[in-house]
């Protein structure tokens, strides 16, 4: 028998006041998933671990079969394999976001304004990443340009416990003081971090999206660390073939990371502006 597991990542939404507080699912017409559901199997699956920080990553390793509390070592190292990265046993990959940081006064008096930098384009993002290697890259400390706002650090050497890094994501709004960690591990991080908007507050890139009226990408935001993942091979592990059809690197890399077939389909974003279309023909394709 032939499985496909469809993953409609944050689909459920919050209840919108421009709705009538419906939720965007609640008022969307979709009558093929509503026939689905009248027709089929109905529940609740938990995919994150007592003790585990809700994520992507931890949830979509237990959609896939795998146990987290076995295997995760990390969301950023599964990125890493998704972009081709070579990690050794004692490197640490860090997440590398690329985010809108406010202006005024010294680094840990900003605000982070947006996390993905008003979700600027993959070849903007290359410029500004390539620009942080030249002024911030050493011996110790490589990045790689990746899609959109994310990114990676490869750290040679690195340390990557004692310490936790706040994800961008879950303090959008508010100040950055609070979420700079003290752990004496971090502060190589924490230094590349606000040295980076000296590097990129003013880049060219960033001067001609604040000329077109976009948030300027004036930052890095680093979190997300972890060593080399080790999944057991899917194939060997479940005695089935498996595909991962997806615009994100952290789903590409665990499919990578699991000895799976990765498709790889253009105009897929993850965005609502994704490749639908070439998604559903590649799943067919993988089916066959």
């Amino acid at each position: 028998m032939k499985h496909i597991v469809l993953l409609c990542d944050g689909m459920a939404d919050l209840p919108c006041p421009e709705l009538g507080g419906l939720t965007p699912m609640q008022k969307a017409r979709k009558p093929h998933m509503d026939a689905l559901a009248a027709k089929g199997s109905l529940g609740l699956v938990k995919t994150v671990p007592n003790g585990m920080a809700p994520g992507s990553d931890v949830a979509n390793l237990s959609v896939m079969g795998y146990d987290p509390r076995a295997c995760y070592t990390g969301r950023s190292p599964l990125e890493a394999a998704s972009i081709g990265v070579q990690m050794s046993q004692d490197d640490v990959a860090v997440r590398c976001n690329l985010v809108t940081l406010s202006e005024e006064g010294e680094y840990r008096d900003k605000t982070l304004l947006d996390y993905c930098a008003g979700d600027i384009s993959t070849e903007e993002a290359a410029q500004l990443i390539a620009a942080a290697q030249e002024e911030l890259g050493s011996d110790a400390f490589k990045f790689y340009p990746g899609v959109s706002y994310r990114h990676c650090l490869i750290w040679h050497g690195g340390e990557s416990a004692g310490y936790t890094l706040t994800p961008p994501h879950d303090f959008t709004g508010n100040p950055i003081a609070p979420h700079l960690c003290a752990a004496p591990q971090a502060a190589p991080l924490i230094g590349l971090m606000e040295r980076s908007f000296a590097v990129l507050e003013h880049h060219p890139v960033n001067e001609a999206r604040r000329a077109a009226g976009l948030r300027p990408a004036n930052a890095i935001w680093l979190w997300g660390q972890g060593r080399r993942p080790q999944l057991e091979n899917f194939q060997q592990k479940f005695g089935l073939r498996g595909a991962v059809i997806s615009a994100v690197d952290l789903l590409k890399g665990i499919g990578k990371c699991a000895g799976m077939e990765v498709c790889e389909v253009p105009g897929a974003t993850g965005y609502i502006d994704t490749n639908f279309e070439g998604k559903a023909d590649a799943a067919l394709d993988a089916l066959t």
